[in-house]
């Protein structure tokens, strides 16, 4: 055997061991947290991030208003949010770029992300706006995010392009959230970060070997993973202090998980009921949450049709009114969601007001899998709002958005994506 091929096998042979390591906060990370006693003692409720992303897109003509401005005329869909006026912004104009890839769908791989040409050949993801948002306040909470899907797939990516699964059902997701282990549960649970920590110990021991025996550029490649280990380590650390704490103490009951495939609008709202309790414990402040479509007729009065084929409608007269009944049905549940969060208390302000909400789509016209103009609603976080903000051409790139949201939760980052600088709502 020669030294390249020596070298190679062992990296891979430490990689494969790091990598059931590195899930490991991820698993013990799905627990909530109360406010920190700091937050506490000076009544500051802290800003909270959450984007839902509907993945067969919404037809954009029901949704933008021909006005700019707040003397806007509303448009079918924007009917149910009329009473939230003051508390959203609809914003048309951003685009989604280099988004060509493996078909038509591949760009909610990187609705979050911003990575070009999702699926083709080569293709690596880069991390999600959400966890580039858990990376740098996760650790205040015992949840550094909450990963939601209406099906099995995610929006959120790891910093290593890798995908982190979504928890699809409403149940699991509320016991981990809200229902404390037994003894021996949580004590079964201590063991298993104590054991990952020793694993953590064993596989950098290894990796030191390793070190002196690669040359530069991989010695530096390897420094980095070095220094992911060593953050997850303090993570574990932490995870342990926090799976011996009592989880919040809430009057809600436990959902019940709705069994029909086709109940879209059903899990949409079980989700979003969650997430108004996660909220408001302090249990995480970066959510996500992806709402799938489907080949299938879904469970809404007046549809008789497949989803997705409905969404193709190619300019039919008679698919996009059917479409439009799914889609305003969607944004009804989430001016309902809105509404839960603006009359829950958040330290003496509304939820809505701590919490910036960003709902649309990757795509901007599903029907051609165009990826321009994209449907979007930016909702709370004490934005300046009730207004049609049509989005110049040459601030129109849609990641300037995550570097303006990511700096409102504290994130020091002036670029992510292809932004070419920020968006200031309250400036548009």
């Amino acid at each position: 055997m020669n030294i390249a091929t020596k070298r190679h096998l062992d990296r891979r042979a430490f990689l494969r061991g790091a990598g059931t390591v590195l899930s490991l906060p991820f698993l013990e990370a799905m627990i909530p947290a109360f406010a920190t006693r700091a937050q506490a003692a000076v009544g500051q409720p802290p800003p909270r991030f959450l984007a839902m992303c509907a993945t067969l897109g919404f037809h954009t003509p029901f949704l933008f208003p021909q006005e700019t401005g707040a003397d806007y005329t509303f448009t079918p869909y924007l009917e149910p949010l009329k009473a939230l006026k003051g508390d959203f912004s609809v914003i048309s104009g951003l685009q989604h770029m280099e988004q060509n890839g493996a078909n038509g769908h591949t760009s909610e791989m990187t609705w979050l992300t911003s990575a070009k040409h999702p699926g083709l050949a080569g293709f690596k993801n880069t991390i999600s706006i959400d966890q580039l948002i858990a990376e740098s306040i996760g650790t205040r909470t015992r949840f550094p995010s909450l990963i939601l899907g209406t099906g099995s797939e995610s929006l959120s990516w790891s910093a290593s392009g890798v995908p982190l699964p979504a928890e699809s059902s409403p149940s699991k997701a509320f016991q981990q959230l809200f229902v404390d282990g037994t003894p021996a549960e949580v004590q079964a649970q201590v063991r298993g970060l104590k054991r990952g920590r020793s694993i953590l110990d064993t596989v950098m021991g290894q990796a030191k070997k390793l070190h002196g025996e690669l040359g530069k550029r991989d010695q530096e490649k390897l420094d980095e993973y070095f220094s992911a280990v060593r953050d997850l380590e303090g993570r574990l650390v932490q995870n342990e202090e926090w799976v011996q704490k009592p989880k919040p103490k809430i009057d809600a009951k436990p959902p019940t998980d709705i069994q029909s495939r086709t109940d879209a609008i059903g899990k949409m709202k079980l989700m979003q009921d969650l997430i108004v309790l996660a909220l408001q414990t302090d249990s995480t402040r970066t959510v996500t949450l992806r709402l799938s479509g489907m080949n299938a007729v879904p469970e809404i009065e007046g549809v008789k049709n497949d989803w997705h084929n409905l969404s193709h409608h190619g300019q039919d007269p008679a698919k996009i009114e059917e479409l439009k009944v799914i889609e305003k049905a969607e944004f009804t549940a989430f001016a309902d969601f809105l509404a839960k969060l603006k009359q829950t208390q958040d330290n003496g302000r509304p939820l809505l007001d701590t919490t910036a909400v960003i709902f649309g789509s990757n795509l901007g016209n599903a029907s051609a899998h165009n990826t321009a103009n994209l449907p979007l609603v930016l909702a709370g976080g004490g934005f300046k709002h009730g207004r049609h903000i049509a989005i110049d051409k040459e601030k129109h790139v849609f990641s300037n958005l995550f570097v303006s949201l990511a700096q409102r939760m504290g994130v020091e980052a002036d670029k992510f994506g292809f932004s070419t600088g920020v968006l200031d709502i309250n400036q548009a």
